[in-house]
């Protein structure tokens, strides 16, 4: 599917780590991947039959250990959790912290999320997608690499439901400028005054810890006229 975006053209906003990579988490993603992994697919997905069910799909960008995206599924068994993520360690961690939950509302995707936005996930599939502490790329050179851009928002609007939510943190303040910036010049998009509740991230408390100060908004997507 076509949707005007040259992700090919664009620089990646990850750089692929090798990480040390523990025999438990080898052994989730061998035993567990077939329960809870999504193999890519050119063609759309279709959720439903992923989850077994119809349900409202939240999808979370770089979910890091899933620590959390864990606890929201486990906490709200009645919506449907999406996880992309590119690094293995993570992938086995969180895919161990499912199996202790013994939760059935999550699935995950090794992808970049650019991809899986753009060839994966069919229009209007997700209500809300959540992106907690990317990396900022600090480095002036490097701000062509942060993930919220006009295309990656694009291909976001694309995805979301009528009336779907962004919801977004980060402890960097030039690129919580940065994302203000972006989500402005976006008429398809209104800030909203609160954004949801969520829990913190390990990495936001590690942050925190060091006086780091939180940033987050949540935007809407307009429905249409």
């Amino acid at each position: 599917m076509n949707s005007g975006i040259d992700k090919r053209a664009a620089p990646r906003s990850f750089v692929r780590r090798s990480g040390r990579i523990t025999v438990a988490q080898k052994r989730a993603l061998k035993a567990l991947w077939p329960k809870y992994g999504v193999e890519g697919a050119s063609l759309p997905l279709s959720l439903s039959d992923i989850f077994g069910r119809e349900a409202s799909t939240v999808l979370e960008i770089g979910f890091g250990s899933g620590e959390t995206l864990v606890r929201a599924a486990a906490e709200s068994p009645n919506l449907n959790f999406l996880g992309v993520e590119v690094h293995l360690p993570g992938l086995g961690r969180c895919l161990l912290g499912a199996e202790r939950a013994g939760i059935s509302n999550l699935r995950l995707i090794q992808a970049d999320a650019m991809d899986v936005l753009q060839a994966q996930l069919p229009p209007a599939a997700v209500a809300m997608a959540c992106l907690y502490f990317p990396d900022p790329w600090p480095r002036k050179r490097h701000h062509k690499r942060r993930l919220v851009q006009p295309g990656f928002v694009t291909l976001l609007a694309r995805a979301l439901e009528p009336g779907g939510v962004f919801h977004v943190a980060t402890d960097w303040a030039p690129y919580a400028e940065h994302i203000e910036g972006v989500m402005d010049a976006v008429a398809a998009f209104e800030r909203l005054g609160q954004p949801p509740a969520r829990h913190a991230t390990r990495f936001e408390s590690r942050g925190s810890a060091l006086g780091h100060e939180i940033w987050e908004a949540a935007y809407r997507l307009r429905p249409p006229r």
